[in-house]
C-alpha cells in the first residue's frame, strides 16, 4: 500500500499530461490542468472509485469555488484516509491555491495508491452515474465532461476570428522566466497579426505550465538545502562546541565567500593540525601515572618500617618473650626447630 513513498520514487516521475489523461479516463472528466483538481473533488471520487461505498459522495461539491467550499471536500477526503488508516498527509493549504507543483505532487501520489488498490482495475465503476446521483454540483460537472467535439477545420478558424487581439497577453504567467521563454520562442506571423491557432495556444500554455513546475521545484529545493544549512549554522554556534577544531573547519567551508577547492583543503589542515598538537600531550599523562606508582610504593614502604619500629619499641621484653611462646606452643610453621 502506497501510504508513504519517497520523493525519489517512480510515481513522483510520472508527467502531467500521463496523470491528465488518467484522471480524465477514469472519472469520464475534461481536466486540461492539473491545478484545476484543487478543490479535492476529484481526489474523493478516485478513493470512491477504488473503495465503493466508502466516500460520503453527497458531501463532496464538485462546484466549489470558495476555499471554504474547497476544505469542506479535503475534510471529507481526511475522513475516509482515517477509515482506512492511511497516513499521508494532506496539505491543504497548499492543494486549495492552485500551485501547479503541490497539486501535481499530490495527484501522482494518488495514481500509485489507486494503482497498488486491486492492481488499478476500477473499469466497471460509473463515474458520470454517481456524480449525477450523489454529488453537489455533479449534473453541471458531467455536461461539462462530454463536450461537443466541432470538426478540426472549422474549429480553427472560428478560433482565430473570435480571439482578440490580447488574449495570449492575459494568459502569461507572472514567472518572468517562463514570460520570457514563451516571447522568444513565438513564431512571428506575416502580416503582423498576434492571432494564434489553437493548436499553437495549446502548445504555448502546455510550456507556460511546464516552465511554472520547474520554478516551483526549484525553488523548493533551493528552500530546502538553505533550511539544512541553516540549522547546521545554529548547531555550531553552540557554546559547547563552538570552539572545537572540527567546528572551526566546518564554519571556515559554511563562510566561504568563494567557490575554490582550497577552502576544503584548508579546512582538513585545521583538522590534521590539531590532531598532530593532540598527539605528544597524551604521552604526559601516562609518564606521570608512572611516576605516581613509584611514589606510592615509596610511601608504603616507608610506614611499614615505621610500624615495626613503634612496635617493637613499645614491647617490653617479657611480652616479646610470652608472645614467642605463644606461636611455638600453637604449632605454627613460622617457628623453626
Amino acid at each position: 500500500m502506497a501510504t508513504n513513498i519517497g520523493m525519489m520514487d517512480s510515481a513522483y516521475f510520472v508527467g502531467r499530461s500521463e496523470i491528465l489523461t488518467w484522471i480524465n479516463s477514469t472519472l469520464h472528466l475534461n481536466l486540461t490542468k492539473v491545478e484545476e483538481a484543487c478543490t479535492g473533488a476529484v481526489q474523493c471520487q478516485l478513493m470512491d472509485a477504488v473503495h465503493p461505498g466508502t466516500v460520503p459522495m453527497h458531501k463532496v461539491n464538485f462546484d466549489a469555488k470558495t476555499e471554504y467550499e474547497m476544505i469542506q471536500n479535503y475534510k471529507v477526503l481526511q475522513d475516509v484516509f482515517n477509515k482506512l488508516k492511511i497516513t499521508k498527509h494532506i496539505e491543504v493549504n497548499k492543494l486549495i491555491k492552485g500551485r501547479p507543483l503541490d497539486n501535481l505532487e499530490f495527484m501522482q501520489w494518488m495514481k500509485r495508491y489507486c494503482d497498488t488498490v486491486n492492481g488499478g482495475s476500477i473499469n466497471s465503476y460509473n463515474a458520470l452515474e454517481r456524480r449525477r446521483e450523489a454529488s453537489k454540483g455533479g449534473k453541471d460537472t458531467s455536461k461539462k465532461s462530454v463536450p461537443s467535439q466541432p470538426s478540426t477545420k472549422s474549429a480553427a478558424p472560428a478560433a482565430a476570428k473570435h480571439a482578440p487581439h490580447n488574449a495570449r497577453r492575459s494568459d502569461a504567467p507572472h514567472v518572468n522566466i517562463a514570460s520570457q521563454a514563451v516571447k522568444s520562442s513565438r513564431p512571428s506571423s506575416s502580416g503582423g497579426s498576434s492571432v494564434y491557432s489553437e493548436a499553437e495556444r495549446t502548445a504555448y500554455e502546455q510550456q507556460i505550465t511546464e516552465l511554472k513546475l520547474s520554478v516551483d521545484s526549484l525553488e523548493k529545493e533551493r528552500d530546502f538545502y538553505f533550511a539544512k544549512l541553516r540549522d547546521i549554522e545554529i548547531l555550531c554556534q553552540c557554546p559547547e562546541i563552538e570552539n572545537l577544531p572540527v567546528v572551526e573547519a566546518i564554519k571556515r567551508i559554511l563562510y566561504a565567500t568563494d567557490d575554490d577547492a582550497s577552502v576544503v583543503a584548508e579546512a582538513q589542515a585545521m583538522i590534521s593540525q590539531n590532531q598532530q598538537q593532540i598527539e605528544p600531550l597524551d604521552t604526559i599523562p601516562e609518564e606521570e601515572e608512572d611516576l605516581l606508582k613509584l611514589e606510592t610504593q615509596k610511601r608504603k614502604s616507608f610506614i611499614n618500617v615505621d610500624v615495626d619500629a613503634a612496635a617493637n619499641s613499645t614491647l617490653s621484653p617479657r611480652q616479646r618473650i610470652s608472645d614467642a611462646s605463644d606461636v611455638h606452643c600453637s604449632g605454627s610453621p613460622l617457628v623453626t626447630y
